[in-house]
């Protein structure tokens, strides 16, 4: 079955989440083999037997409108679904109970986030090989260099949602609440694995659905080239180990990321302003923790010792400067 199958089949599932989040695949590429054939038919009648110009169609540059507005709405939406099952499967008991009338017995409550995430999933993936064969059919036919501007735009946006640290949780969470590394199986979408490789060496997840579509995670943090503890990402999509972000921005780990200056840089990329809507990513946090038992006490140990210290520091800071007054 190809994509174009594979995708229809898809928004006519029951399970579909709303369509206005969703990539308008087919009438996109039926617009693109439109222009296709109309262009090459104005170019066999060009009377003056010139080169005709692929890279000039005001048709088809709306369509770059048109998707940077769909993906924008579809990472606000991805981040705010994720965040709220996140937060629900976190939630203490009473909470649980609370959050819905069918949410009384934990396998319910755990089988109802399965199902959700794992539409959040197809949702993220989807809509991801969606717009890839999009751009690559305006590519084929336009030969310009727009597709290569478009991609550098969604980026600096942060609208690629399979970049989004959201996607990362998501799929934390799914392990965390299968317990294995094999999650599903799909008529429609194959089978769903991932590879969480974790070692003093360093540290990646892999997630393979579709057969080829994959998405890599490198889970070493940038700064002290360990595995990140206590993982945060940063709105630019770099994740880090909560003190190393905080040693970066220079804010005191005590206080968070809010002491941190507005003008404060990622170390990694260089974007300013990254440190005011941080994702604390806890379902990666608790799955590290539970594969890297060992090596996660260590870093316990170390961690508590430097906010102790800090605080001392802090403490004694303000004291002096208090006395001084």
């Amino acid at each position: 079955m190809g994509f174009e199958e594979t995708f229809t089949a898809y928004l006519v599932g029951k399970d579909l989440i709303n369509k206005s989040f969703h990539f308008e695949y087919n009438r996109l590429k039926n617009d693109l083999n439109f222009c296709r054939h109309h262009r090459h038919n104005e170019a066999s009648v060009d009377s003056h037997g010139d080169d005709f110009n692929q890279t000039q169609c005001h048709r088809c540059e709306w369509m770059f409108t048109e998707l940077t507005t769909k993906a924008t709405k579809m990472t606000d939406y991805f981040g705010l679904r994720v965040g709220q099952l996140v937060h629900l499967h976190f939630s203490p008991g009473m909470r649980r109970f609370l959050a819905g009338p069918f949410q009384y017995f934990k396998d319910d409550h755990e089988a109802a986030l399965l199902h959700k995430g794992w539409m959040l999933i197809q949702f993220a993936v989807m809509n991801a090989i969606a717009l890839r064969k999009i751009l690559k059919k305006y590519d084929k036919v336009h030969e310009s260099e727009s597709v290569i501007n478009f991609k550098s735009k969604l980026q600096a946006k942060h609208l690629d949602i399979m970049q989004s640290p959201w996607l990362i949780e998501l799929v934390a969470m799914y392990m965390n609440l299968k317990g294995s590394d094999s999650l599903i199986s799909d008529e429609l979408f194959g089978p769903l694995s991932c590879d969480l490789n974790v070692s003093n060496q360093g540290s990646a997840l892999t997630l393979t659905l579709l057969g080829s579509e994959k998405l890599e995670c490198n889970l070493t943090c940038p700064i002290c080239l360990d595995i990140v503890f206590q993982p945060y990402a940063l709105s630019c999509g770099h994740i880090f180990c909560k003190s190393c972000a905080c040693l970066a921005g220079h804010a005191l780990i005590i206080e968070g990321f809010k002491s941190a200056s507005p003008e404060s840089k990622c170390p990694v990329c260089r974007e300013s302003g990254v440190y005011g809507k941080p994702v604390c990513m806890s379902e990666l946090g608790w799955l590290l923790k539970r594969r890297y038992k060992d090596g996660y006490k260590e870093r316990l140990i170390e961690e508590r010792k430097k906010i102790l210290k800090q605080t001392k520091e802090y403490w004694e800071l303000q004291t002096t400067y208090m006395i001084g007054m």
